[in-house]
């Protein structure tokens, strides 16, 4: 039977002879007050005050109301906490605790100028869309414009500055996935392997950092720009740790001359994969033949490695190294190869593969979290220079989550988490917000079962020195 209710009223199933009833009414309260342990991240590492810097502001100064660090800010926290939609934040703009990560002294927007904007502390979507829609100069739609340069080199900078003692070496891991495009945006083209309409952007990682990040059309090879990107990269890396070993590595998209050739002649070491074809398969064909007669006598998968020295008919200009795998497994052969600069003498071959090579498997973990974890597939907006800042926005959400996983929870049972994992178990938290002349307090849910987790990763951010102002 169905029972009258008030406007804005849930009604549920009865219980115990109670009505249960619900309503979105009980204020200043919040379902993401995590957010205070991002805001401390963003404070101490001075990320979103770096990127807010990459950008110009042509507004007239007498009519802003939300800054370029704010809204960036805004965007940032709110893809790291699960909202990629600029609709979301024409609600979100009402989240006492979203202002104050943001750093807006109105928490609740009492002071805006425009009577219909008081109430509402933040951006609503139609602000937020001018972050976005950007342009290469000013006009007079468009008055924010971004630096592009110098935010390809800010995920660098902040990678350098996450450390304040060089490592003696570090491994560049890049990679080319698919980003699928469902409209009719600037640059897509259909692509043979993923067989569907998509970008094709370009990651660079060293381990959990990403430091390069760009969008690009599909109609090109996988590897292309990978040199333009590992010049700038390395220099920037060099110009602060001189004495660092550089060392790159990839899958067989990658196995190009051009990039092999500037890594010879840059002192930059690789371990790239490189695509099965009859001449190497034939050059382990009794190692092949050997396993698989293993596999027989056992019962169990069999692998042996073998040294090669090989060179292309055409597109090489040198021998190289090449450590090949020869391997059986479930009822088949499984040859692979890897192609180095590095010398036998220092990496064994069995080594190289299993230990060195196969470690970039992490890597594509850290792209799964940047494309499902913070939405960086959603580059549905008409341009490729929006889709480009819309991408960098997602490796910013995902950087500053990491940073909060690296600075905050070392030694917790989400050390190792991934971001998405982080963001339901820790940042979705209700909490309650009162605000006085002296304070803000926050009552958080009293059954929140990581608690410990909480008030751990706290302790540890504030151990944390501040960064420098820029």
């Amino acid at each position: 039977m169905q029972t009258e209710c008030s406007a804005g009223q849930l009604e549920f199933q009865a219980f115990a002879g109670r009505r249960v009833e619900a309503a979105f009414n009980v204020g200043h309260q919040s379902s993401d007050a995590g957010v205070l342990l991002l805001r401390e991240v963003a404070e101490r590492t001075g990320l979103i005050r770096r990127f807010a810097s990459y950008f110009t502001d042509h507004r007239r100064p007498e009519r802003v109301e939300h800054t370029v660090e704010q809204l960036l800010g805004q965007r940032v926290f709110g893809q790291a906490l699960g909202y990629e939609d600029l609709n979301d934040h024409d609600r979100l703009r009402d989240d006492a605790l979203l202002a104050l990560a943001v750093g807006k002294p109105d928490l609740l927007g009492a002071e805006r100028r425009q009577a219909r904007d008081r109430g509402h502390a933040l951006a609503g979507r139609s602000t937020l869309n001018r972050l976005e829609r950007t342009a290469p100069t000013p006009s007079r739609y468009h008055k924010l414009v971004y630096d592009r340069a110098a935010i390809e080199d800010g995920f660098v900078g902040h990678f350098l500055d996450a450390h304040p003692r060089p490592p003696s070496r570090i491994v560049l891991d890049l990679d080319a996935t698919d980003d699928p495009l469902y409209g009719d945006q600037e640059g897509r083209f259909f692509h043979g392997y993923y067989r569907h309409y998509c970008y094709l952007p370009l990651y660079i990682f060293c381990g959990g950092f990403v430091l390069w990040s760009e969008l690009r059309c599909s109609d090109i090879d996988g590897s292309a720009g990978s040199v333009e990107a590992l010049e700038r990269i390395v220099g920037q890396i060099r110009a602060r740790w001189p004495e660092v070993e550089i060392w790159i590595r990839a899958d067989s998209g990658f196995a190009r001359e051009s990039i092999m050739a500037w890594c010879e002649a840059n002192g930059v070491e690789y371990v790239l994969g490189l695509a099965r074809n009859a001449r190497l398969v034939r050059a382990i064909g009794a190692d092949l033949e050997a396993v698989r007669q293993q596999v027989e006598r056992t019962g169990r998968s069999a692998r042996r490695f073998r040294e090669l020295r090989y060179r292309t008919k055409k597109s090489w200009s040198r021998e190289r190294r090449v450590v090949a795998k020869a391997e059986h497994l479930r009822g088949k052969a499984n040859p692979r190869f890897v192609v180095t600069s590095l010398s036998a003498e220092r990496v064994r071959a069995r080594v190289l593969y299993e230990r060195t090579y196969c470690a970039r498997g992490d890597m594509e973990n850290r792209i799964k979290e940047q494309q499902l974890g913070m939405f960086a597939d959603r580059t549905s907006t008409a341009t490729m220079r929006a889709n480009q800042l819309r991408l960098w926005i997602a490796s910013l959400a995902y950087t500053l989550v990491h940073d909060l996983r690296r600075l905050a929870l070392a030694g917790t049972r989400l050390a190792r988490a991934q971001v998405g994992t982080i963001r339901t178990r820790l940042l979705k938290i209700s909490g309650v917000v009162r605000i006085s002349v002296r304070r803000v307090r926050i009552a958080l849910a009293s059954s929140f079962p990581l608690q410990a987790v909480f008030e751990r990763a706290l302790h540890n951010l504030q151990r944390v020195a501040y960064p420098l102002r820029i």
